[in-house]
């Protein structure tokens, strides 16, 4: 199972049919490994034991893994290969009169039973993995929809993006970000919506929306901040329900002018970001994160902004709480900055690709909560764009 997709990933183009889920090989394989289990106990026991009485579950232990065409050809089988072990005389003395003995035709009809059984259930598991399917096929297409891939470079500022899912049948969840060229300079977000599924969704998509209007007239970042909350309260309570105050995200608002230099950050009860320059790995954190959004009318706290040094090869790396909160076998925490210490100078497609392959070997591919990443580089002015852009 593929638990995330870096932002190239992001771009190559989805599948146009949703694909069932292919069960794993020993589970296909089961059925078979079955029989020839019973065919080598089977000369092995007593004539007062028939082994091949067993071959009842064949039918059943198809019908995990395959089609009802496969069950049904596997229950007609194990009926044949009942008749047959009933009447070879090599098996621990059996002559042909048993064939039709009545414990052996009650062998035969329970068989079929069992198999007409197996059929119907196989049937049923091939119509509900084709409807997950279907619900993760639309889930990628939100994703892809939600999640647009930000750009590659914007002036000479270096993007890349990472999205690790929690679970292969949701794919989707409320973890966000996104990069838009301003007047003010380049803007980023990236938040974590509470809670998982539909209503998650909905929140994100109606998080990303209004961000991506007001990013751009503007020109405060805590205002910024400010309108997107209100835009989210507004949302909330069109919504009703008993959840409108719980339906908050946390998120971090990012402002790089135009040239660099410095970075202005406005933390929303979020992880807070990781700065990279000149061999330092630090928190960008000064104690003075606002509420998350959609929760501003219960603390009634002003947005607040911090600048930082923000200069050439300097990187800046914001992510949500899935990757902190990773766990390995003994419940121990991901240790984000030891990492990034230990990793020293990367660029911003290395530092994802590494993250990605760390929190998937950390956690032993044990994801619980869904991870975003965004990863930005300031190039020095006279850095030449890559041929491929």
């Amino acid at each position: 199972m593929k638990h995330g997709r870096t932002e190239r990933e992001q771009e190559a183009p989805a599948a146009t049919q949703p694909r069932l889920p292919a069960p794993p090989a020993w589970l296909r394989w089961l059925p078979i490994l079955y029989v020839v289990a019973v065919l080598l106990l089977e000369p092995l026991t007593p004539v007062d034991w028939p082994v091949s009485f067993a071959l009842i579950a064949v039918p059943v232990l198809a019908a995990f893994a395959h089609g009802p065409g496969t069950v049904a050809a596997a229950a007609v089988f194990a009926v044949a290969l009942e008749g047959v072990l009933a009447g070879t005389p090599c098996c621990a003395g059996r002559s042909v009169g048993y064939l039709w003995d009545r414990h052996y035709v009650a062998s035969y009809i329970c068989t079929a039973l069992v198999g007409s059984l197996g059929t119907i259930a196989a049937a049923e598991r091939v119509r509900r993995e084709r409807t997950l399917a279907d619900v993760r096929f639309v889930a990628e297409t939100a994703q892809r929809v939600l999640l647009r891939p930000v750009p590659h470079r914007i002036g000479n500022l270096r993007l890349e993006s990472l999205y690790l899912s929690a679970a292969a049948e949701a794919r989707i969840g409320g973890d966000l970000y996104e990069a838009v060229p301003t007047r003010f300079g380049v803007r980023l977000l990236i938040g974590d919506v509470r809670g998982k599924g539909l209503l998650a969704v909905e929140t994100a998509a109606a998080m990303l929306g209004a961000f991506r209007e007001v990013a751009y007239d503007e020109p405060d970042l805590p205002a910024l901040a400010d309108r997107v909350d209100t835009s989210m309260r507004r949302r909330a309570a069109q919504l009703g329900g008993n959840e409108t105050v719980e339906r908050f995200v946390t998120a971090v608002f990012a402002e790089i002018p135009a040239g660099g230099q410095v970075v202005r950050i406005v933390n929303c009860g979020h992880p807070p970001p990781v700065s990279l320059r000149a061999g330092e790995v630090r928190e960008l954190d000064r104690g003075r994160s606002g509420p998350p959004l959609n929760l501003g009318m219960l603390v009634e706290e002003p947005y607040q902004v911090d600048t930082y040094p923000f200069g050439p090869r300097d990187q800046l790396l914001l992510y949500t709480d899935g990757v902190t909160e990773t766990r390995d076998a003994t419940g121990t925490f991901y240790p984000l900055l030891d990492r990034l210490r230990a990793w020293g100078p990367l660029s911003p497609k290395e530092l994802l690709d590494r993250l990605h392959d760390d929190l998937l070997a950390f956690s032993h591919n044990g994801f619980k909560d869904d991870t975003a990443a965004l990863a930005v580089c300031l190039l020095p002015e006279a850095a030449a764009p890559p041929p491929d852009e």
